[in-house]
């Protein structure tokens, strides 16, 4: 009998021990989801700067806390910049990542995540850079490289694309400048030259002559809105002629084309609800009619802000700073790293 009793507890031991579940790897679906949402939670806690899209799972440290009901996860996850800034407050799903002509940047986040029924982000650190121009030569030589901020002619070109903004939208206001987030530069028939900035609302309607724009402080207010734009322009060394089908000539200098995103706040629509409630009525802060384009005018459009509630002020759960590639080890979680979503084809940076 003792020995039947020694054999049964055995077994009964060996089949606890096989009931017991391997830890996450990379993976794993509830890994990859914790990577997912919380890296949505991430560019919801951020102010400024782009998007980041998941590329893939790079390790992870997984502690359940059954006191609390679910489990800690530490994660080393890959990140890429989309095209998408931040204050149009899309998911990283929703935007696509920059590839190799677009100036790409890339980099890391150490994430701490709670799940029980859902994601609860605790805090991350992101370290993110550009992929260096020599990299991009090597791979693209004709693809845009990254130009410096303060250069007179990115200057320049955000300027003269606002311009074009401001005299061809359809806005009740002007815009003015906010900030220039990304420059690049690529010789096709000139120097051309191709910027990426944000906009705000200013305090003066478009019935003033353009030329009191340096007058038009922007809105100070939760009503105020903000823009996203891509301008480009063709700086020629010398006037040339196209000629057109009808056999006339036009001298075409300091081409310029421009394409905006206005995002509405969420204070805005509810004040719109307001006023159509009342009719006319006017609540103590400036009443803003925006005229929605025709649909043929893509260049500009107004979109709805999915601006999120968030329990904490943003940017309070963590920091993104910019800082060259870290020498890491290699994962020492099973199956890590996890498979890769996008691919520069620039091998020697082994992202």
């Amino acid at each position: 009998m003792s020995v039947y009793l020694l054999v049964l507890c055995l077994a009964l031991l060996q089949q606890e021990g096989r009931a017991e579940p391997d830890p996450p790897g990379c993976l794993s679906p509830e890994a990859v989801r914790v990577a997912e949402e919380a890296l949505d939670q991430i560019n919801q806690d951020q102010t400024k700067g782009y998007v980041l899209s998941l590329n893939r799972l790079y390790d992870l440290s997984h502690t359940p806390e059954k006191d609390k009901g679910g489990s800690l996860y530490k994660l080393t996850i890959d990140v890429m910049e989309t095209k998408c800034h931040i204050i149009s407050r899309k998911s990283w799903k929703q935007c696509e990542a920059r590839s190799i002509g677009d100036v790409p940047v890339y980099g890391e986040c150490e994430v701490s995540a709670f799940i029980d029924s859902q994601v609860t982000l605790q805090s991350y650190s992101c370290a993110l850079r550009e992929v260096p121009a020599t990299a991009v030569v090597e791979v693209c030589p004709d693809c845009p490289t990254a130009e410096d901020l303060d250069e007179p002619v990115v200057k320049e070109t955000a300027n003269l694309s606002l311009q074009r903004f401001n005299e061809e939208s359809r806005l009740a206001n002007y815009f003015t400048l906010e900030n220039i987030t990304q420059a690049s530069s690529q010789w096709v028939v000139g120097a051309s030259y191709f910027v990426e900035f944000t906009i705000v609302e200013t305090v003066c309607s478009k019935k003033r002559d353009a030329s009191e724009l340096s007058d038009c402080p922007p809105m100070d207010c939760q009503f105020a809105h903000r823009g996203f734009c891509d301008g480009s322009h063709v700086a020629y060394e010398d006037e040339f002629e196209v000629r057109l089908p009808a056999g006339k000539k036009e001298t075409i200098r300091n081409a310029v084309e421009v394409k905006c995103e206005i995002f509405e706040p969420q204070a805005a629509a509810v004040e719109e609800q307001a006023h159509a409630k009342a009719d006319s009525g006017h609540t103590g802060h400036q009443h803003h009619n925006h005229t929605h384009l025709h649909p043929h005018e893509h260049m500009h459009s107004v979109t709805p802000s999915s601006d999120i509630t968030v329990s904490k002020p943003r940017g309070s759960l963590g920091t993104i700073v910019y800082q060259p590639a870290p020498v890491r080890a290699s994962p020492a979680a099973s199956s890590c790293p996890g498979p890769h979503r996008h691919r520069l084809g620039i091998e020697k940076l082994r992202l």
